[in-house]
């Protein structure tokens, strides 16, 4: 199936590792060019080299709130032309409500949240008919994660803001979507499987609740991501799409 994804070009952010890096080695994979940043110079220039031709790397934050602007011009100047934008970040750090500190939610709003909104506000303004903005989200939009307190408090309503943008922008023809991976074999997972004192309990614990019984893997997320960002799904718009293998039961 091809995908018409040859020559496109797409702004990935938090794309040096994880979710992000998948994503962006997809498209690339399927003739998309991509701009792909994360807040060090030096990892995002490595993970560009990775991918090839196509693949510019910046140094960027989330939360700073001229990185919009800059990204969206700078896919313009290398590659003349503007797609669309896949919003992925960093998970914010775990804790309980009683445990997370006000610094934590507030650093964990300008990036996860707020930054989120200023991206896709600038990728907006920049798009015409056939463009898509992408949300890298979590299961948390559904449920709660137990030990995520500021994630689930987060999430949930970067979603919310991502439907509204859907009926904003499905008139000019511009697309809205979010991705809800759960248990993706990546260092963030490992990272929160390791909180529990006994990675290969945890791991076995989580895979026995999935359907699938095994963690997704990158790739997998990766080419859930190149698919809805692609003119493939051009009726796809404020969909939340689970990658989980099955893990949310709900309709």
């Amino acid at each position: 199936m091809d995908l018409g994804l040859k020559d496109r070009v797409y702004v990935v952010t938090g794309a040096t590792r994880g979710l992000g890096f998948a994503s962006a080695r997809e498209l690339t994979a399927d003739g998309a060019k991509v701009v792909l940043t994360g807040r060090d110079e030096k990892r995002a220039a490595e993970a560009a080299a990775e991918l090839g031709p196509n693949a510019l790397g910046l140094a960027a934050d989330n939360s700073d709130p001229e990185a919009a602007a800059r990204l969206v011009a700078t896919a313009r100047e290398r590659f003349g032309r503007f797609d669309g934008i896949l919003i992925s970040v960093g998970g914010p750090p775990a804790g309980s409500a009683a445990d997370n500190t006000d610094e934590q939610w507030t650093a964990a709003f300008e990036s996860v949240f707020l930054g989120a909104v200023r991206l896709a506000r600038a990728a907006a303004d920049a798009l015409c008919e056939g463009g898509v903005v992408g949300f890298v989200l979590s299961g948390s939009v559904h449920e709660p994660i137990p030990g995520l307190t500021i994630s689930n408090g987060l999430r949930p309503g970067l979603a919310g803001f991502a439907k509204s943008l859907s009926v904003e922008l499905g008139p000019r023809g511009i697309r809205v979507v979010g991705l809800l991976p759960a248990r993706i074999d990546t260092d963030r997972v490992r990272e929160l499987d390791a909180l529990s004192g006994d990675v290969d309990a945890a791991r076995a614990g989580n895979e026995s609740r999935i359907p699938l019984r095994r963690y997704g893997t990158p790739e997998e997320f990766g080419r859930t991501a190149a698919f809805l960002l692609s003119p493939a799904a051009s009726y796809l718009t404020g969909v939340m799409l689970p990658v989980d293998g099955g893990s949310r039961h709900g309709f």
